[in-house]
């Protein structure tokens, strides 16, 4: 049984979900969202109640109903709070700039690293001296800011014995150690 998929979501004032066929198109104070679901799958909306119901025990909609439910839920977030990431550049003469939607990295390679960020999402950058450079995502999408987040990572990986390259804010490295001298 899927204990996600039975918890109801509660519907923020200055929210409206309009139920359309297959399609749940969400509007928000931050903007608007659609979200697909299966057609076989009731959406019932009571005042400010939302609820995701299946038809059926079969196995196919029990491991989907909490997952329509997340997607929902997360679309609702989003658009009456939105989502920030923020991404922390470790690395001596690691950099960050961006102009609009496009994003300037240095990030130790002979050569700037230029990323088109997608309209959706708002990029800034924030350079203080003495600590390493962050950059903030801010979206209404959660899975397109994170998949723009992984993709910034990917550019210069965490690596294990220093601790250099692109992570989160918080982010916990395990560390190696390194070469220790024969004794």
């Amino acid at each position: 049984m899927s204990r996600i998929g039975l918890s109801p979501i509660l519907i923020p004032e200055g929210v409206s979900v309009n139920v359309n066929g297959s399609i749940i198109n969400i509007k928000g104070p931050k903007g608007e969202l659609n979200q697909n679901v299966d057609s076989d799958f009731k959406i019932k909306i009571d005042e400010n109640i939302l609820t995701v119901s299946r038809p059926s025990e079969q196995k196919r909609y029990k491991s989907l109903h909490g997952l329509y439910r997340s997607l929902i839920n997360n679309c609702i977030v989003g658009v009456s709070e939105g989502y920030e990431l923020k991404l922390e550049l470790v690395g001596v003469g690691f950099k960050a700039s961006s102009q609009g939607n496009l994003l300037n990295m240095s990030l130790g390679f002979s050569h700037n690293i230029y990323f088109d960020v997608p309209k959706e999402v708002k990029v800034t950058t924030d350079s203080k001296k003495g600590k390493a450079p962050v950059i903030i995502l801010n979206s209404i999408d959660k899975q397109l800011i994170g998949q723009i987040a992984a993709k910034l990572k990917s550019f210069r990986p965490v690596e294990p014995y220093k601790g250099k390259g692109v992570k989160f804010v918080g982010e916990y490295v395990r560390r190696k150690l390194g070469k220790t001298a024969a004794a």
